[in-house]
């Protein structure tokens, strides 16, 4: 049992993170059974960027080098994955009219000008997230940081359990299939992140569960289900929303 939970964690961290985790495991495990550990790799991921944070502090860094500073070095644990699913979803939502014509122009590894846009104003706004509470602390940045690094990856188990897939095919497809207890322990994990932010975990945790909610809805209008590049996306917008309610309640 305990090999098998370690060896979803692996899993979980190769699949949403550049962070050294070994080789795929031998033996085959459901994409779905991995999502109870997707906070866990958040804590890795927002721990680095934590510790750029208070690289930063250390060096005196402005607010917003920090905030960049601390953008790049989370691009570069995660590989852009979550980036990569927010540009092709705004290309193909932006550029296509169709259902078929919009999952074909997320297939392109090609990006456009809706997908240029959306990541310009996803890393605008969540540098401004960042910046704003490192103004108030770097502890408090790095604290907010590590929080919603595990709560928005905790949503997309939500996602990932309810929605039908959009496809045939894809990792959406591929990560269909998950346990109940895989979904309670994510959001359990992802909850015990939040309490990071103090009293406003309950309001901070809302705020990232309608962000992940407002991606799904509008990926079910527009292709019927989610995809890998929706449930990357419902990251995005679950963090994004949260630094907003944080820079409203502090």
């Amino acid at each position: 049992m305990i090999r098998a939970r370690l060896a979803e964690l692996q899993l979980a961290v190769i699949l949403l993170s550049r962070l050294p985790a070994g080789r795929l495991p031998e033996d085959k495990i459901n994409l779905g059974q991995t999502v109870w550990a997707y906070p866990i790799a958040g804590l890795l991921i927002g721990t680095g960027g934590a510790l750029a944070l208070g690289l930063s502090a250390l060096l005196g860094l402005p607010p917003f080098a920090a905030a960049l500073l601390c953008l790049v070095t989370l691009t570069f644990l995660t590989g852009a994955l979550h980036e990569d699913g927010l540009a092709d979803l705004a290309d193909g939502f932006g550029g296509g009219r169709e259902r078929e014509k919009k999952l074909d122009i997320m297939r392109d590894s090609r990006i456009g000008s809706y997908g240029v846009t959306a990541l310009i104003l996803a890393y605008g706004l969540r540098a401004c997230g960042i910046a704003t509470l490192y103004a108030q602390g770097a502890h408090l940045a790095a604290a907010a940081l590590i929080a919603l690094a595990m709560a928005s990856r905790a949503q997309i188990a939500i996602w990932q359990s309810l929605m039908p897939v959009a496809r045939p095919d894809g990792m959406g497809h591929a990560a269909t299939g998950v346990p109940k207890n895989a979904l309670i322990l994510a959001l359990v994990y992802g909850a015990l992140g939040l309490t990071l932010t103090g009293i406003y975990a309950p309001l901070i945790g809302l705020a990232v569960v309608l962000g992940g909610a407002a991606m799904a809805y509008l990926a079910k209008r527009q292709i019927g289900g989610q995809t890998g590049d929706v449930l990357g996306a419902s990251q995005q917008a679950s963090e994004i929303l949260g630094w907003i309610a944080l820079m409203s309640l502090l």
